[in-house]
């Protein structure tokens, strides 16, 4: 029986190429969700006739519903119809690729519905991982990485027969446009450069955030929670081809990577068809292509958001959270040109000064820090 799925975030980059791995696999949609877009959540609508359909945007989301009168497809609009969606009965699996902490209700709303979550939405953990991963034990629910790097570790951890094995996750980091760049040369970048990455094609906010090398600093967050490691047990290295998605380093010093061609379309049918494996819609990978493969290691200095995120997860508590929200809010105000791209570290730094001390939290805790942070931010501009 095709599997049935729910995709939120279905007009960006991973959710287009979802449904590309979808239309391969025969799978039925039930749900698809977007922010805005409502011209092309149409168009999908048309094509996969989902049973469901919601913009976060209210206003979108009343257009839509007028423009897809003539379907079957109930629309729904702002986080309640998202998280509607979310909770369908109908799917057995809900694919996250909502951009930013937007995603971590709906991620909570599916795990409470018993819903397999194929998760690309890293804010989700980042802000809240300790809710995240204690519900899903709870209601005995899978969360299987879309990230290409999570999945690659993921793939990689398959052999390990016990924990102790484990030496350290090294996550692999293709270092952005500016890889090389001093801080005096990053000090007047334009948005259009920092927008230029050599190998993936991404949304907006993440572009940046790998030009800041702040998506590295989250994916080392996401993968504490993950994979239960201690954030120092999670080391960097920088691979400009893209090429080696990460590796794993075992107790006796063998190391095992996983490597593929540069497309999203390989993580995410993993998710989707774990534990087995099907022909993808992605070429194959020819080494000889490539000639060489590059290794560097991190300078911290220039890019300091990587240890701004490991020193908030070994913080823990809501720290991940505050420099998430800071991030989010600030890669905005850069994208806007209202603030330089090395503000963006300075101005998350600040903010996770400031996060409130705890052990333990609640989702309204998460979502009050989340606020303070995007709030101190923004009245940092005044």
């Amino acid at each position: 029986m095709a599997q049935k799925l729910s995709i939120l975030g279905s007009t960006g980059s991973i959710g287009t190429q979802s449904l590309d791995v979808a239309q391969k696999r025969g799978y039925e949609i039930i749900a698809l969700t977007a922010g805005s877009n409502k011209k092309l959540l149409e168009e999908q609508i048309r094509k996969w006739k989902p049973r469901y359909a919601a913009l976060y945007d209210e206003k979108a989301a009343a257009d839509l519903k007028i423009a897809v009168a003539d379907t079957d497809t109930k629309v729904l609009s702002g986080l309640s119809g998202v998280c509607e969606c979310a909770a369908a009965n109908e799917a057995d699996t809900v694919l996250n690729s909502v951009v930013g902490i937007a995603g971590l209700v709906p991620t909570l709303t599916a795990i409470d519905s018993g819903k397999d979550i194929a998760l690309a939405n890293k804010e989700t953990l980042v802000a809240g991982g300790q809710l995240v991963m204690q519900k899903a034990k709870e209601k005995g629910v899978k969360i299987l990485p879309v990230d290409s790097e999570h999945s690659a570790i993921f793939q990689c951890l398959e052999g390990m027969n016990k924990k102790e094995e484990l030496g350290s996750i090294i996550l692999t980091a293709s270092g952005g446009p500016f890889f090389g760049k001093t801080r005096d040369e990053l000090k007047d970048v334009t948005v259009e450069q920092a927008l230029k990455h050599p190998n993936w094609e991404m949304g907006a906010k993440i572009t940046v955030d790998s030009a800041t090398m702040m998506n590295k600093g989250l994916e080392l967050i996401e993968a504490v929670w993950l994979f239960d490691v201690s954030p120092d047990k999670i080391d960097i290295v920088v691979h400009r081809e893209s090429i080696i998605h990460s590796l794993i380093e075992y107790n006796d010093n063998s190391v095992i990577a996983q490597l593929g061609v540069p497309d999203m379309r390989i993580p995410i049918q993993y998710a989707l068809t774990y534990p087995e494996r099907f022909e993808s819609p992605v070429r194959k990978l020819n080494l000889w292509e490539y000639g060489n493969l590059t290794f560097f290691k991190p300078d911290y200095d220039t890019f300091r958001c990587i240890n701004i995120c490991r020193d908030a997860i070994r913080k823990g508590g809501l720290y991940p959270c505050t420099a998430n929200g800071a991030n989010e809010v600030a890669n905005y105000l850069f994208r806007q040109g209202k603030i330089g791209f090395l503000e963006i570290a300075d101005m998350v730094e600040k903010a996770v000064e400031y996060a409130p001390k705890c052990d333990s939290y609640t989702l309204e805790d998460v979502l009050e820090a989340d606020k303070q942070a995007r709030l101190f931010v923004e009245n940092s501009l005044k």
